[in-house]
């Protein structure tokens, strides 16, 4: 079976990109709405659920415990514990995860057809019947806290963790989702049992579903496995106000090499100039070797072996990041590069050929990414967090080539702040005062 399953699982990664992905609307007679592209080539589904909240709904005294207990789901449920689950779930040749994040909580399934009804019954005792036994949490905790001791040595980290602090302050997203070492070790039983009360209910569910199965046969699915879900639960946290000053904080750290976190205030991703702003990041950060800051920082001056920027348009906050590495001694002329690379975007803008050249890459690209069935589930389930409509797939790199020169340069001046740009920088950094 676990070979049969394995076959499977390749064919649907070889899959080609889909030039045209055919998206259902789907309601469950119980009212839950899913979203649906039926694939009956290979008797094989993957399933995407997705509740908003994340690890932003923790308790300030109890950090960590929405991490925590999706990390526990799949210790044990109903009357089976940990060993007995993970062996049902291989007999059956499937895949359920759960996973926690910021904004969410996911949970992921692939199987087979012919193994549907049993997949979704044990999916359906993991939602439902969480055992949370005591061993098991602390195992779980023990994993977490090794995970965080080891974080506290990795200069990425720490640049994170420091520059989400500043930013964020006492919100949520200004410490680590997963807790500290002190709140992770404080958590109890209950606590778990108060994070998974909060997150699984329908006011914040958001579904995807591609492969072998028809519309009528997803409704069915969704009520049996979330009808009975609570309607509502924990509120989710207001907007996080943004604090991002210019200039540079130095985390004194034992290394060679420096690692810098920079960033600025960001744009929201319903924002009318968002795929300007898109662009305009592939120019200048997001577009690996032929980025400007790629070509400046490493390539002219070999001052890194990388530098990157993304856009970071969370659920309560947007922020704009970047990230560079350098030795010690070079890492202030890698910052004076960004800075003046960021203040030249801001009063020059792009060219024409720059964003002929974005436009051709990111248009081209963005097929590959529906490489299979899990991929495309979690792209749609993704599109109704944001609020996108049904016929996004079809439409968006229309959307890319309706940008205009005029447009990526007026947000450039806009929305660039070589100013506002702020350096985290963890290390050992010549020449820089924080």
């Amino acid at each position: 079976m676990k070979t049969l399953f394995a076959t499977l699982i390749a064919c649907v990664l070889a899959l080609p990109a889909w030039a045209e992905i055919d998206i259902q609307e789907v309601t469950s007679e119980s009212g839950i709405k899913a979203w649906l592209v039926e694939d009956h080539s290979i008797p094989f589904t993957a399933l995407e659920l997705r509740f908003r909240g994340g690890t932003s709904l923790d308790d300030p005294d109890s950090r960590g415990a929405v991490y925590l207990m999706s990390g526990l789901i799949e210790e044990g449920a109903g009357d089976m514990d940990a060993p007995t689950y993970a062996r049902e779930l291989e007999s059956l040749a499937a895949s359920i995860g759960y996973n926690a994040g910021d904004d969410t909580v996911s949970i992921s399934a692939q199987f087979l057809t012919e193994n549907r009804d049993a997949v979704v019954d044990l999916l359906r005792t993991t939602i439902h019947e969480p055992r949370f036994d005591p061993d098991a949490i602390e195992r779980v905790k023990g994993q977490i806290l090794s995970g965080l001791k080891s974080d506290q040595t990795d200069p990425n980290d720490i640049a994170s963790q420091s520059f989400s602090a500043m930013a964020y302050g006492d919100h949520p997203y200004g410490s680590d989702g997963k807790g500290t070492i002190e709140s992770v070790s404080a958590l109890t039983r209950d606590d778990v049992t108060r994070a998974y009360d909060g997150v699984f209910a329908r006011d914040r569910l958001y579904v995807a579903a591609v492969g072998d199965i028809t519309s009528q046969e997803l409704g069915a699915l969704l009520d049996s496995l979330l009808a009975d879900l609570p309607e509502t639960g924990k509120a989710i946290p207001g907007k996080a106000s943004v604090d991002i000053p210019g200039g540079i904080t130095v985390v004194d750290f034992d290394t060679p090499q420096s690692v810098a976190l920079f960033a600025q205030k960001g744009i929201d991703r319903d924002d009318p100039d968002f795929f300007a702003a898109y662009i305009l990041n592939h120019i200048l950060g997001g577009g690996g070797f032929e980025s400007r800051l790629m070509q400046e920082v490493r390539e002219k001056r070999g001052l890194t072996y990388g530098v990157y920027s993304y856009l970071v348009p969370k659920d309560l906050a947007s922020v704009y990041l970047g990230s560079v590495s350098s030795a010690n001694d070079r890492v202030a002329e890698a910052i004076e590069v960004i800075r003046a690379e960021w203040a030249r975007a801001a009063a020059e803008g792009v060219t024409q050929k720059e964003l002929d050249d974005a436009k051709t890459y990111l248009t081209g690209a963005y097929p590959l990414r529906f490489d299979g069935n899990g991929q495309i589930a979690g792209i749609m389930v993704g599109m109704q967090m944001q609020g996108l409509p049904i016929d996004y797939i079809a439409t968006r790199n229309d959307k890319v080539n309706a940008v205009t020169l005029d447009d990526v340069n007026r947000v450039a001046a806009e929305l660039l702040d070589p100013a506002g740009l702020h350096f985290t920088v963890v290390g050992k950094p010549v020449g820089l005062d924080g």
